[in-house]
């Protein structure tokens, strides 16, 4: 089960995990609960929500996703979001937004430079403080992934294609280490937030030895940008 997953990956407290009763309205009113087996065992999940913007247009909000670790670095993540996206595309939703920590450096490479999101929001605290022991009482602050699941840069990464970086404007590094990434935390997200509030959006990531290195530039939204 998708409840006991979490608790397994997270080590939640019963308080923050999501019930089997919020998988079962999500797939009722237009969202998305997909499962990863190996044999008759679950080890993955991705849960999202129906969302609408301004102007009445429907997108989809993954709100979790999660790889048991015995299955990770093996492709179960990236073939679940692949499953969202063909689901999305076929009833005719090309956006899907989702959060994740900006410290996490693996995370933050798979989402910008495997499936090729771009980021023009950071919100802090976003989900209060968890008692999930791998946020480490640091507040959930997140960017906010808006993946345009139709556009040029999709197609183009997911081909093995990818379209041109975009000028950089501005980089910010971020320690590998997690232990060193946590102590830099209040320089990351002050970074992150001010740039984004300028104007400029995450649209690349790249790794070194010590450092994945977030890579701002100039962006305009478009469905089909």
């Amino acid at each position: 089960m998708a409840v006991a997953l979490q608790k397994f990956i997270w080590g939640f407290e019963d308080v923050d995990l999501l019930p089997a009763r919020l998988f079962i309205v999500a797939t009722k009113i237009g969202g998305q609960a997909f499962g990863a087996y190996d044999g008759d065992r679950i080890v993955g999940f991705c849960l999202a929500i129906p969302g609408i913007k301004h102007g009445a247009r429907a997108y989809l909000h993954s709100h979790m996703l999660g790889v048991a670790p015995s299955h990770r670095d093996l492709g179960v993540g990236r073939m679940l979001k692949l499953r969202q996206r063909e689901d999305a595309l076929a009833r005719g939703i090309d956006l899907m937004e989702w959060t994740f920590d900006p410290l996490e450096v693996k995370n933050a490479y798979f989402n910008i430079e495997r499936l090729g999101v771009v980021v023009r929001r950071f919100v802090r605290n976003q989900y209060g403080f968890t008692t999930s022991h791998l946020h480490r009482g640091l507040p959930t602050d997140r960017c906010t992934a808006e993946w345009w699941m139709g556009s040029s840069r999709v197609i183009g990464l997911l081909s093995g294609n990818p379209e041109p970086r975009q000028p950089v404007e501005e980089r910010i590094p971020v320690p590998i280490d997690p232990e060193q990434a946590h102590a830099e935390h209040a320089r990351v997200t002050d970074q992150l937030q001010a740039h984004l509030e300028s104007g400029l959006a995450v649209t690349g990531f790249e790794r070194t030895a010590t450092h994945g290195i977030y890579l701002l530039s100039k962006w305009q939204s478009q469905s089909n940008a």
